[in-house]
């Protein structure tokens, strides 16, 4: 362990670690063990930092929706209306692409939340305020906001078991074309080939979000 590492430092790298690890494995397949060595601490020094492995949990979880609220802000910058939900569209579609693992924590918190009354509160906490940030970053209306998260759901979906999806306003015909042929993987698509490349001047997925 660095000496010159402050505790608050190590509190984060111990986080960001924890977010490695659950993403893979989820609350009950991770072990500490596994996450101190992640970071190159003691066990017992691991536990001064977080109490127990929930509590690391929750702090991870916090964190992923921390990174997601921080990454809708910078998309939008001084954007404003359909342009700005194109660019956290865009954005989101980039983080899907290059991060696996900010999707995979996603469906491992949604997952545990289930039967986990504080993970549940600390979820509905961070959706309103992730909900709200999206509204007002853009000035959109409730609905195009509510169209926006539901489409950026769907994506996780659609990433999530490989199904090809396309820009904008093609991305319902892709799909009804996929559904019909399941096994056909569209050349190009961002679910086969994991690029991260989206133009700024189309639309997000749906042709918003």
């Amino acid at each position: 362990m660095s000496p010159r590492m402050s505790a608050e430092q190590r509190r984060e790298q111990t986080i960001r670690a924890a977010m490695d690890e659950f993403a893979r494995s989820g609350f009950d397949g991770t072990s500490t063990a596994a996450i101190a060595e992640r970071v190159g601490v003691s066990q017992p020094y691991l536990f001064r930092l977080f109490p127990s492995k929930r509590a690391l949990f929750l702090a991870a979880a916090e964190r992923c929706f921390d990174d997601l609220e921080l990454a809708m802000r910078e998309a939008a910058g001084g954007l404003y209306g359909g342009e700005a939900m194109t660019a956290m569209g865009n954005r989101y579609r980039e983080i899907l692409a290059g991060d696996p693992r900010l999707l995979r924590f996603q469906l491992q918190i949604y997952a545990a939340a289930v039967d986990d009354p504080e993970l549940r509160a600390l979820g509905n906490a961070k959706w309103a305020r992730l909900w709200r940030t999206i509204g007002e970053v853009s000035g959109e209306t409730p609905e195009e906001v509510m169209r926006f998260v539901s489409v950026g759901m769907l994506l996780n979906v659609l990433t999530a078991f490989n199904i090809p999806f396309d820009k904008g306003e093609r991305l319902p015909h892709v799909l009804v074309e996929w559904s019909h042929h399941p096994h056909r993987v569209s050349a190009g698509s961002l679910a086969a080939d994991h690029s991260p490349s989206v133009p700024a001047s189309e639309d997000a997925a749906a042709g918003k979000g």
